[in-house]
């Protein structure tokens, strides 16, 4: 049973990663483009709902429904304004730009907020658990973490399936250059996929908040989990996210249970593994 329990918190630690990852296939899946600074920007949202929450008082679910909108807006006009100028066959420029946005929401949010580690408390949920058979026990933070996944990605599922602006998405996703011959705004709709991507971003940071410690240099780690959730479900696959972030989370639990130095190894060694084997990932992209 002690297995059992390895293997569940692994699949919930999963849906935390899948909400790593989700805004980073998005972007790759609709623009080619892959954001350095994408773990920046959920440490971002992360610090944004501290400053709402705990900074200034607000209740959880107005800061949650605030950190959302800001970080759309973000996502929006930093892509209308900064990436679409450098976007193009050239894939340096976007690397670099990001790479420079990342070690700029780095040092500023350093000096902001400093570099001591943060947490936003949830209350109840911190040591809430359900009980199940077999004195197994789920924490409900992790399982609220697993089920707004599930959530997310449903909803994301619904919007570029069966809205206009998901067809128009996945037809930018098929041929960018055909967009504005079918009298759409190329620049437009990259920038709303990013604003789309930027909620989901936000989402992700707001769990992060709430389930562990956080401070200005945890971007990068958590891009190279995204990243590697999102290889191991395939370029592009909304689904394949959750299953790669799964993948990843069972590994790094069973890495720690073995020992608690090998978790993040574990996972590295296992994305190593399905790279080789299977460099497309577990799903195919999203096709319009």
């Amino acid at each position: 049973m002690e297995w059992v329990n390895v293997l569940i918190q692994g699949v919930l630690l999963g849906g935390l990663y899948a909400l790593f990852a989700a805004g980073l296939s998005l972007m790759f899946g609709v623009m080619r483009f892959v954001n350095i600074a994408h773990g920046d920007f959920i440490v971002l949202a992360a610090y944004l709902m501290l400053s709402f929450v705990t900074f200034m008082g607000w209740h959880p679910a107005l800061g949650i429904v605030a950190v959302v909108l800001v970080m759309g807006v973000i996502g929006y006009l930093g892509q209308r304004i900064l990436l679409n100028r450098v976007l193009g066959k050239d894939i340096l420029p976007p690397i670099l730009v990001t790479f420079g946005l990342s070690i700029i929401l780095q040092n500023g949010m350093m000096e902001v907020f400093s570099a001591d580690s943060r947490r936003v408390s949830s209350g109840a949920l911190d040591v809430a658990s359900i009980s199940l058979p077999g004195d197994l026990a789920i924490g409900a933070m992790p399982l609220l973490m697993f089920v707004v996944a599930l959530g997310v990605l449903a909803g994301l599922h619904v919007l570029f399936f069966h809205t206009a602006l998901g067809r128009l998405l996945r037809a930018t996703s098929d041929d960018a250059e055909m967009v504005p011959l079918m009298g759409g705004n190329k620049a437009h709709v990259f920038a709303l996929a990013t604003m789309i991507a930027s909620g989901v971003v936000a989402v992700a940071g707001i769990m992060l908040a709430m389930k562990t410690n956080f401070d200005p240099s945890a971007g990068p780690s958590r891009l190279l989990f995204a990243f590697e959730a999102v290889i191991i479900g395939g370029l592009g696959s909304l689904w394949g996210t959750l299953a790669g972030g799964v993948v990843l989370g069972v590994a790094q639990v069973v890495g720690a249970q073995i020992d608690a130095g090998f978790q993040i190894l574990a996972g590295h060694l296992v994305f190593l593994l399905i790279l080789v084997v299977r460099p497309q990932g577990l799903f195919a992209r999203m096709k319009g």
